[in-house]
C-alpha cells in the first residue's frame, strides 16, 4: 500500500524565545522488505539557523534543528510518500519460553538489533510488580515467547480502556496500569514491561497508524495519529514480532514505522531545549491517506 503521509506540528509561545535546540524524529522508516520511503521533506516556519539529519543508535532517524531567538511560533511539517507491505501469515516458530534466556545467551552481536538492549529496565520502564504478576497471569498456558506475547496483548487490550486525558507524556506506566486507563503510549509501555518481566525482550515501536472511519462516514482532515506499540524478540528463528495492544491486533500494513527504542523516551517526536519565559501551546495533526484515494 502507498501512502501519502502529512504531520503538522504547531507552538505558539506567549512570549519570544531564547535560542535552542530540537530534535524530531517524525520521518518515516527505511525497512528493506517492509517499508520504502519514495520521498520526504521537512520544512520549519520559520528557518532554522542549522539543520542535520542523522540516525541514532536504534536506526532511528533524527533531524535535528538548532532555532533562532525570538519565536512566537513554530510551524514543522513533514510530507512523506511510504510504501508499506503487509507481513505474511506467520506460523508460530517462536522459542519456547524456558529456551529462550538460553538462545539470547548466545548472541554476541550488540548492534540495534540485538535483544540484549530491550531486556533490563530503562529510564521510563523499571519493574512494577503489579504489572509482573498481571503479564503472569495474563500468559499462564502460553508455551512460546509468540504465543506469550498475543496473549499479553490481548489481556491488556481487555483490562485498559483508552482515555486520551487520563495520562500526560509524563506519567509512568505502572500509575496508568493502576488507573486501567490510557493512550497508546501506556498501552505500549505497560506491556513492554510485561514482557520484560517474563524474560521476553521488548522494544517501544512509534509509528503512524491509518485509521478508517465508521461505515457510511467521511474520512476526517487530521483524524489519523501518531501511535506506538510494541516489538518483542521471540528467539533465534523467529526473531522480531510487532503487535500493537491499543488495537489488540499484530502489526500489519496500516502500521507505519518511525523507529524502535527501549521506550517512549528514545523514540518521543519532539525533545530538546528553547529558552522560555511564560507559557507554550502545543498540536499535531497527521493525515495519512493511500494513493487510491487521489
Amino acid at each position: 500500500m502507498l501512502y501519502q503521509i502529512r504531520l503538522v506540528i504547531d507552538y505558539v509561545f506567549a512570549r519570544p524565545t531564547g535560542a535552542g535546540r530540537q530534535q524530531f524524529r517524525i520521518l518515516p522508516a527505511s525497512l528493506p522488505g517492509c517499508q520504502t520511503v519514495a520521498s520526504e521533506t521537512v520544512t520549519f516556519s520559520p528557518q532554522p539557523l542549522e539543520r542535520q539529519v542523522f540516525d541514532d543508535f536504534y536506526g532511528t532517524r533524527v533531524v535535528q534543528a538548532v532555532m533562532p531567538p525570538g519565536l512566537t511560533k513554530l510551524t514543522v511539517t513533514m510530507k512523506a510518500s511510504v510504501i508499506r507491505r503487509a507481513a505474511p501469515p506467520e506460523f508460530d516458530m517462536s522459542a519456547r519460553l524456558p529456551d529462550l534466556p538460553d538462545q539470547i545467551a548466545l548472541i554476541r552481536d550488540l548492534g540495534p538489533e540485538a535483544p540484549h538492549h530491550f531486556l533490563p529496565p530503562s529510564p521510563r520502564l523499571l519493574p512494577s510488580a503489579a504489572i509482573a504478576a498481571f503479564a503472569r497471569s495474563a500468559t499462564a498456558t502460553a508455551t512460546t515467547a509468540r504465543a506469550a506475547t498475543e496473549a499479553l496483548g490481548r489481556a491488556l487490550h481487555a483490562e485498559m480502556t483508552f482515555d486520551a486525558t487520563a495520562t500526560e507524556v509524563d506519567t509512568p506506566p505502572e500509575a496508568a496500569f493502576v488507573g486501567r486507563h490510557g493512550v497508546c503510549q501506556d498501552f505500549a509501555q505497560i506491556m513492554i514491561a510485561g514482557l520484560r518481566s517474563l524474560g521476553i525482550p521488548a522494544a517501544y515501536v512509534a509509528g503512524y497508524l491509518r485509521t478508517l472511519p465508521p461505515p457510511g462516514k467521511p474520512r476526517l482532515e487530521g483524524a489519523d495519529a501518531m501511535h506506538a506499540w510494541v516489538r518483542a524478540w521471540t528467539g533465534a528463528e523467529s526473531g522480531w514480532v510487532e503487535y500493537d495492544p491499543t488495537n489488540a491486533c499484530w502489526v500489519a500494513e496500516d502500521h507505519i514505522v518511525v523507529g524502535y527504542g527501549r521506550d517512549y523516551g528514545d523514540v518521543a517526536p519532539v525533545i530538546g531545549m528553547l529558552r522560555l519565559d511564560g507559557n507554550q501551546k502545543g498540536s499535531h495533526k497527521v493525515d495519512i491517506r493511500p494513493e487510491t484515494e487521489g
